[in-house]
């Protein structure tokens, strides 16, 4: 694994820790600002809890596992998939820069709603890494190129051996017996 993933993967994670720690031990601190989205989403999708601050300490649960094993290199691209998951919800409910009345705070939370974004961005590149090692579509689509070849090799070499031995044959058949 490259330096800039050893130190780029933890970097990236310290937020996702911190703020699901923190979102796991004291959820009601930000349910009131999570409940605009929180309801909806969860009348939506049936096997989220009801009750806003368990949502809130569930996607928290999602973001510290998700950040420890994103940090660890430990199933790194799932992990990233999963917290960019809870950072959509999240990010709308908490930085609603477009119903802030005083222009600082519309600033501050347009600020912290592009940080979000950004984060959000890291975590899909993490997704998509691969560790410098091959995909599995790409080691896939390589080794059905290589059958390809190969298949295309011996048909070649079973023409190139049976037109001597099918001339042998022309030749022995006339020969007397």
């Amino acid at each position: 694994m490259s330096l800039l993933r050893v130190l780029g993967r933890p970097m990236l994670a310290s937020m996702f820790v911190a703020g699901g720690l923190e979102s796991v031990r004291s959820p009601e601190s930000v349910a009131p600002a999570a409940e605009p989205v929180v309801q909806p989403v969860t009348d939506r999708v049936a096997v989220l809890p009801d009750r806003t601050e368990d949502a809130v300490r569930l996607s928290g649960a999602v973001q510290l596992v998700g950040g420890l094993l994103l940090a660890t290199g430990r199933m790194s691209r799932p992990a990233a998939l999963a917290i960019a998951a809870t950072l959509v919800p999240t990010t709308l409910a908490a930085h609603r820069f477009w119903e802030e009345e005083d222009p600082e705070q519309r600033v501050q939370q347009r600020i912290h709603f592009l940080k979000n974004l950004s984060m959000l961005g890291g975590l899909l590149i993490a997704a998509d890494d691969t560790g410098a090692a091959p995909s599995l579509l790409w080691r896939s689509r390589h080794a059905a190129r290589d059958l390809r070849r190969d298949a295309h090799l011996v048909q070649r070499s079973v023409r190139a051996g049976a037109r001597p031995a099918a001339a042998a044959g022309r030749i022995r058949a006339k020969l007397p017996g």
